[in-house]
């Protein structure tokens, strides 16, 4: 039997989860972020959201960073580095604010269940969790669709970006 010093390599999958609870955990004076007149109270948000067997968890930070990550293989990582994507992640960070006094504090970050979506509003002192039905937060008759919309366009200045590297259309 042979011993090797290579350390176990995480699935891309184990990778994602742990980025998503980092996102979740991190203080935020880790990346220098603190309240501002913009934002006073969050400093990033997390929308998870079930699609068929897989949770996309999309990541938008104070600082213009936007990310997705999900349960499966796939992730898009960074951002920040576009104005589109910059724009549309403090967006998020606005609109967030909006639900914190709202939102329940928690440090309970298990993924939604499948026909609900689920909001992690980062503090700078504390998480808050939003939990709501799908369907109704889709189709816009959720006092939280707004955050829903909101994710969804850091999820399509994502895809512009990575289409564009592509080279598609």
């Amino acid at each position: 039997m042979s011993q090797t010093n290579d350390p176990l390599k995480k699935s891309p999958a184990e990778m994602m989860r742990e980025m998503r609870l980092k996102q979740l955990t991190m203080a935020p004076s880790e990346l220098g972020q603190k309240p501002t007149a913009e934002f006073p109270k969050v400093c990033a948000v997390l929308m998870d959201w079930p699609i068929e067997a897989q949770t996309i968890t999309v990541v938008a930070r104070t600082t213009g960073d936007a990310s997705i990550y999900t349960t499966g293989t796939f992730g898009v990582l960074g951002g920040v580095g576009h104005e589109p994507v910059r724009v549309a992640a403090t967006n998020f960070i606005s609109v967030a604010e909006k639900h914190f006094d709202t939102a329940k504090a928690t440090s309970d970050f298990s993924y939604p269940k499948t026909d609900h979506v689920r909001f992690y509003l980062v503090g700078y002192g504390e998480v808050r969790m939003i939990d709501r039905n799908l369907e109704a937060v889709r189709s816009g008759r959720d006092n939280c669709s707004d955050l829903y919309e909101a994710a969804q366009r850091v999820i399509t200045e994502l895809r512009l970006i990575t289409q564009h590297q592509k080279g598609e259309r």
